[in-house]
């Protein structure tokens, strides 16, 4: 599969009615001062020259295509043109506008993968308005999954990481009721996330030997069963395979005792066994700077670490600090990895 080594980062609208036009527009204005890579936003102009006039920023916007979006990003913000077919009111969602936010992911995903745009980075979607509207994915996460292989022709296993400056976290079961987490939870699904997290370590991070904290489900990694069997029947035999193919693995590891200043110190990554036991320690440790990044993916992905915040959209107040964090991990990673991405 191809995969750029140039252009502009595809930035992808989110829900037009959340802080996604707004941090746009942010990232933006302060381009110069934050050294921010080129990127072209894939969405409705008119939406961001609304929200630009609600907030008070001039900013100008130019349609066009990734060809012309870097020498165009200096001067304007360089947007490819996706039309909302309902009008959009900053804080209200509207199901109607579903498949424009839906477009917008697909072409960002086809730029990347034609090798004409250098990462997909996109702003946060209302999962459940794009349910009302017949979607029919858990999340982006999962959707992005389903755009790769049927680009490719082979299954994809997407693995979420949360990067922060101060913690990598990945949780091997995602956006599933946690009762049902230990009936998802295999051998096989946690040793495929962590031999995938591990080569996109190495792959795209530039870490020559990553090194994996392994979480336990059960508290006290199941206190040698008393607490559960998970820990010793599914997780202890994945460790030992791990380690027997060369990679740093450790665990199962109690999660209550992972996540301190001196634990963070002595791996690159933590994987966990579910949403908020990953999700908890990440936002609590980096709420503002924190990236989702996508692994395993034929392209690279990141977003802001943050939900749509229809409550703050159009008030001037959203901070734009995850989305320049996205953005620039985008850019790092494209920089780091050029070329073919298996």
């Amino acid at each position: 599969m191809r995969a750029s080594t140039g252009g502009p980062l595809a930035l992808t609208m989110g829900d037009p009615a959340g802080i996604g036009p707004d941090i746009s527009l942010s990232a933006w204005l302060g381009r110069r001062d934050n050294a921010t890579a080129p990127f072209l936003f894939i969405g409705d102009p008119s939406v961001l020259a609304a929200r630009a006039a609600m907030l008070g920023y001039t900013v100008p916007i130019r349609e066009t295509d990734c060809a012309s979006a870097a020498s165009a990003f200096d001067s304007a913000l360089p947007v490819y043109p996706i039309p909302c077919p309902a009008s959009v009111v900053a804080g209200k969602a509207d199901a109607a506008n579903a498949s424009a936010v839906i477009t917008a992911i697909d072409t960002a995903v086809r730029l990347v993968l034609a090798g004409d745009a250098s990462a997909v980075v996109t702003n946060p979607i209302a999962k459940a308005v794009l349910y009302d509207a017949g979607f029919r994915f858990p999340g982006h996460t999962e959707y992005l999954a389903d755009l790769a292989e049927r680009a490719t022709g082979q299954l994809v296993l997407p693995v979420m990481m949360l990067a922060g400056p101060k913690l990598r976290a990945v949780p091997v079961t995602i956006h599933i009721p946690l009762k049902d987490v230990p009936k998802q939870l295999t051998p096989e699904l946690v040793y495929r996330t962590c031999a995938i997290t591990a080569a996109d370590l190495r792959d795209r991070f530039g870490l020559d030997s990553p090194r994996l904290a392994i979480a336990g489900l059960n508290p006290h990694a199941g206190e040698g069963g008393a607490l559960g069997l998970e820990d010793d029947a599914i997780i202890r035999p994945v460790v030992d395979r791990l380690r027997a193919e060369g990679i740093d693995a450790v665990g199962p590891l109690p999660a209550d005792t992972m996540f301190h200043d001196r634990a963070r110190a002595s791996y690159d990554v933590a994987i966990c066994m579910y949403h908020d036991q990953a999700l908890i320690p990440a936002k609590a440790l980096g709420f503002d700077d924190s990236v989702n990044v996508t692994l395993g993916l034929p392209f690279i992905r990141t977003s802001p670490d943050h939900g749509t915040a229809f409550n703050l959209a159009g008030k001037g107040i959203a901070r734009d600090d995850s989305l320049r964090a996205a953005l620039d991990l985008a850019a790092t990673i494209a920089a780091t990895a050029p070329g073919d991405i298996p």
